[in-house]
């Protein structure tokens, strides 16, 4: 693992637009049943514009940037040896279909436990007008060889 990738950030994605569909695809796989992720006339009469993405769905636009990182030719990332230790979201508001998202990765630490390398990167997300909708927080573990 390339410690020399802390505080490196990556291209922006391109805009990933959030579809009505793929929203509630989304909420019915994670079994969120709240009616403002099914029903465009629940989420408008609470304010929203349309369907309301659950609070899990930036993954969908977040592992677009973790597959720069794992691509990235001096990572020394080899994937047959990640696990998703952590996962964290923290939102300036809801994200509802519609919406035209761009994120950005900045790795943000890599530590060595064990022998296992720890990768921490944060997935800032924008709308199309620059306004901050998300950041995703997440945590890699490499781990070490097991000899």
């Amino acid at each position: 693992m390339n410690p020399d990738l802390t505080e490196r950030e990556f291209a922006a994605t391109p805009p990933y637009l959030v579809g009505r569909e793929k929203v509630r695809e989304f909420a019915r796989a994670t079994l969120a049943t709240s009616p403002l992720h099914h029903d465009p006339a629940a989420a408008q009469a609470a304010g929203y514009a349309d369907v309301v993405a659950p609070p899990t769905f930036p993954i969908v636009i977040a592992e677009a940037t973790l597959q720069q990182l794992l691509a990235e030719p001096d990572a020394g990332i080899d994937f047959s040896r990640v696990v998703h230790g952590d996962q964290r979201f923290t939102y300036s508001r809801p994200i509802v279909a519609g919406d035209e998202l761009t994120a950005t990765l900045r790795v943000t630490s890599i530590k060595t436990l064990g022998g296992n390398s720890m990768v921490a990167s944060e997935s800032t997300m924008v709308d199309a007008e620059g306004a901050h909708v998300v950041t995703s927080v997440s945590t890699l573990v490499v781990r070490g060889d097991d000899s």
